[in-house]
């Protein structure tokens, strides 16, 4: 069994309020918790407007595996989340 664990830590320019804020980061738990997979939650600056720390930890039997899946989550999140990914940190265990 192979951990990977996907930190994202996203730019959300112009956000004026944490309503706006959850509106733009809106069904991240959804779109990957339904995965047996993956789990997910927001790690860092939930009351911060502007930014946003998402963790993502993938199980798989194969390092190769959890590697695709983690890169599968980072693509997504690029093209779906309004806001852009400002860095991308990776930890296979």
């Amino acid at each position: 069994m192979n951990i990977g664990i996907l930190t994202l830590r996203i730019s959300l320019p112009g956000c004026a309020s944490l309503k706006e804020k959850r509106q733009r980061m809106r069904g991240m738990h959804q779109r990957y918790g339904r995965n047996p997979t993956v789990a997910v939650c927001e790690s860092a600056d939930r009351d911060s407007l502007e930014t946003s720390e998402w963790t993502f930890v993938a199980v798989g039997q194969t390092v190769p595996e959890v590697e695709s899946l983690c890169s599968e989550i980072e693509d997504r999140v690029q093209r779906t989340v309004d806001g852009r990914v400002m860095e991308a940190t990776r930890e296979i265990l």
